[in-house]
């Protein structure tokens, strides 16, 4: 067959599922049909503490703050000596941005997931949809899970990074290089 194109496609129980095309016909299969199930998929329910950590190990609460009836816009801060640090999306080092809280000296705090056993996850910045950064505690590079935060009644909203503008640079906190805003966000629904 002159100019003809044919694709397959293995399916499954090793059946295969042939096209062919050329410019004087048209598609013909050759192929017993089979019905695949599509079904939303929801990982077991499972909490990691955030916290911010600073060079000596010590742990600090990392909260979002709402400050008026609205929910749908509230600030994520490190509570660190009796203070609130903003906590932000630094400019990328490697393929994701990592996620610190920043005191007002320009010392940069960890955040990081807690395990049930007391291990330390990433906290970062792994991909982006228009201004927005969504952010994942990451175990060994394989697993990710979403950051939410939940009110005291049991709402939830998700944590995410913000661009304002398209500058890899978004603005400049205590002399750090900061790549998105932490905030907190409705979920959306499906």
């Amino acid at each position: 067959m002159k100019n003809s194109i044919l694709l397959c496609f293995t399916v499954v129980l090793s059946s295969t599922l042939c096209f062919s095309q050329n410019e004087n016909t048209s598609i013909k299969t050759d192929f017993k049909e089979v019905i695949w199930h599509v079904k939303g998929f929801k990982p077991e329910v499972k909490f990691l503490k955030i916290k911010a950590i600073d060079k000596s190990g010590k742990i600090y609460d990392v909260k979002a703050i709402q400050n008026s009836e609205q929910t749908s816009l509230l600030d994520v801060k490190a509570f660190v000596k009796g203070k609130r640090l903003p906590v932000k999306m630094l400019v990328g080092q490697g393929k994701y941005h990592p996620v610190k809280a920043i005191d007002e000296d320009g010392q940069i705090l960890d955040i990081k997931a807690i395990t049930d056993n007391g291990g330390f996850l990433p906290v970062k910045g792994v991909s982006q949809s228009g201004n927005i950064v969504h952010i994942r505690a990451i175990y060994e590079d394989l697993i990710f899970y979403n950051v939410i935060a939940i009110s005291p009644d049991g709402k939830t909203n998700a944590v995410k990074g913000i661009k304002m503008n398209t500058d890899e640079v978004e603005t400049t906190v205590n002399g750090i290089e900061v790549f998105a805003h932490i905030k907190s966000i409705p979920q959306i629904k499906y």
